[in-house]
């Protein structure tokens, strides 16, 4: 019965949103992520064996609005001036997807760039595997979104997201 629960397939996105409200921004990240139609359940970090990742584009044309979607994600907001922020997505991907099993790592900073929040993520991922698994996984990558808040302090949010699909 619990298997049915296994994601098979993930596709990854990320956004950035700024409007006057704090709430408002995170759905115009949401908008931007193309994630906004879903009813987002967050879960933790791990990526299943069997679990294929595929271009978001072919995620998204296999989810319907109001669809339950369970995702593992990051995300940050402010509204101080000219802050930047920067959430991320490491991805530790083991030698056999077909047998083992991966992980996530959630990143969110104030202040680090793109580049440095993402690379930051990825070696967290490679470390939290490594540290439960005992093994040095295939590769990592990242999904990672920055933004500076504006000088009128509108509220910013930038978000990263993995999106499994069950079926």
């Amino acid at each position: 019965m619990t298997r049915i629960f296994v994601p098979k397939r993930v596709f990854f996105t990320c956004g950035v949103g700024r409007d006057s409200e704090y709430l408002g921004s995170f759905e115009m990240a949401l908008r931007t992520a193309k994630i906004e139609c879903y009813n987002l359940v967050t879960v933790s970090s791990i990526l299943p064996p069997k679990c294929r990742i595929i271009p978001r584009e072919e995620g998204l044309a296999d989810l319907d609005p109001g669809s339950i979607v369970f995702t593992v994600m990051s995300r940050i907001s402010s509204n101080e001036s000219h802050r930047r922020i920067s959430a991320s997505l490491g991805v530790a991907i083991p030698e056999s997807m077909e047998e083992q099993w991966g992980y996530f790592a959630e990143h969110h900073a104030f202040g680090d760039g793109k580049e440095k929040a993402g690379t930051y993520a990825e070696d967290l991922a490679y470390r939290m595997y490594q540290s439960i698994t005992d093994k040095t996984p295939e590769k990592t990558l990242n999904i990672t979104e920055s933004a500076i808040v504006d000088e009128d302090g509108h509220w910013t949010t930038v978000l990263a997201a993995a999106i499994f699909l069950m079926e």
